[in-house]
């Protein structure tokens, strides 16, 4: 059998593939089993954030890996500390939990808010507002707290204690008070990205932090998607001018190996104590060492090359034939076409570039540093491809 056929009798069939056997890849570029090139403009959804096979990354994985791959979390490992005390520094955050994933590390988020509010405010305050479109993560707290219905088809129940309501300030004072004193946090994504590359209004963010301030609502920034220079600085929410009480990431703070970070801030820094959360692999140290690569080299100078790459895409897509409408922040953007999504990923993919969808949008997640010419190349496919 061909890796299609072993795929699809050994593999769960939870992924509608597109019919590429990536084989080998370096930078923004990748082959297939035929030697075919492609552009990638996915970059394994926002995970290889110095694209493929990048050499700083391997070299700091592959130097951790000389030493010792993994220890439990009853010892200390300095990558795990070091790892933590620069996202501190980095974001003013004190206290971080390390785990495998986004999902892991929004489930920890709950946790520790539901745990302040318990200790604050009694047992019954354990209720967390998401938004509608957004999207936290497949176990089956994260699911109940996404904001779209279809996701929650086949799981119920799901956990409970999860109201949605949408990005608009009505809505938002609305829900806050047919749930006053019940509330423990509000938990949102500054781009919703599964639910169609959806920045939040600045109005509306401003009004979220003015209401968490003044009920004292715990606020938590799901980071997975955006977070990690994506947006045009190190985390979303530094586009608001506010510090979140806890922010979680994970995707291209790893590079390409699995890490989930919860950060935690001045409320909530010592809300865990000894048995109360943990994880076999959080803070793996090769992961860790990984992970400081990419954070290190995420400096001013990449940041301002994001916003101009970010800049010439949607100069280039606004208004150009074919395209409704563009949406997003930094290099997290989603472009509403004429034609439908999937018959312009095909062509796309027929004429060598890899680009993702969200809803009925194509979502583009490229790797930050791409060259500007496979990047000018790759744009100028996808707009042949909407026409």
């Amino acid at each position: 059998m061909n890796i299609f056929e072993l795929d699809r009798s050994y593999i769960a069939n939870t992924y509608a593939r597109f019919p590429i056997n990536i084989v080998k890849g370096k930078g923004s570029l990748v082959w297939d089993c035929d030697g075919k090139e492609y552009i990638d403009l996915g970059s394994g959804i926002a995970v290889n954030s110095f694209g493929l096979c990048d050499e700083e990354w391997i070299a700091a994985v592959t130097e951790q890996l000389g030493k010792f791959q993994h220890t439990s979390n009853l010892y200390y490992s300095e990558p795990c500390a070091k790892l933590a005390q620069m996202l501190c520094e980095r974001t003013g955050l004190k206290k971080v939990f390390f785990s495998n994933s986004g999902a892991e590390a929004n489930e920890s988020a709950i946790k520790a808010a539901r745990k302040y509010a318990a200790d604050k405010n009694g047992s019954d305050c354990y209720t967390i507002i998401t938004l509608k479109n957004s999207f936290h993560g497949r176990t089956v707290t994260t699911l109940a707290a996404t904001g779209q219905d279809s996701f929650h088809q086949y799981f119920q129940p799901l956990t409970h204690g999860f109201v949605h309501c949408e990005a608009t300030v009505d809505d938002l004072r609305k829900t806050v008070n047919e749930n006053k004193g019940k509330i423990a946090a509000i938990m949102f994504e500054i781009v919703r990205g599964e639910g169609g590359v959806l920045p939040l209004e600045k109005s509306f963010v401003d009004e979220m932090v003015k209401i968490s301030r003044e009920e004292d609502i715990i606020l938590i920034a799901d980071e997975v998607q955006v977070g990690n220079g994506r947006s045009g600085k190190l985390y979303g929410y530094m586009n608001y001018g506010f510090t979140p009480d806890v922010v979680t990431t994970a995707k291209g703070i790893g590079g390409g190996l699995p890490i989930g970070i919860t950060m935690l801030g001045e409320k909530l820094k010592d809300v865990f104590t000894p048995g109360l959360n943990g994880s076999t692999f959080g803070g793996n140290p090769i992961c860790c060492a990984g992970a400081i690569s990419i954070l290190q080299r995420i400096d001013d100078k990449l940041l301002e090359e994001v916003s101009k790459k970010s800049r010439y895409i949607f100069s280039e897509l606004e208004g150009a034939n074919g395209v409704e409408s563009v949406t997003g922040m930094g290099l997290m953007v989603g472009v509403r076409t004429v034609k439908d999504a999937k018959a312009v990923v095909s062509e796309c993919i027929a004429n060598g570039v890899l680009v993702l969808t969200a809803k009925d949008k194509i979502r583009l997640l490229p790797a930050l540093n791409i060259p500007f010419d496979l990047l000018e190349k790759a744009i100028s496919i996808l707009k042949k491809a909407c026409v």
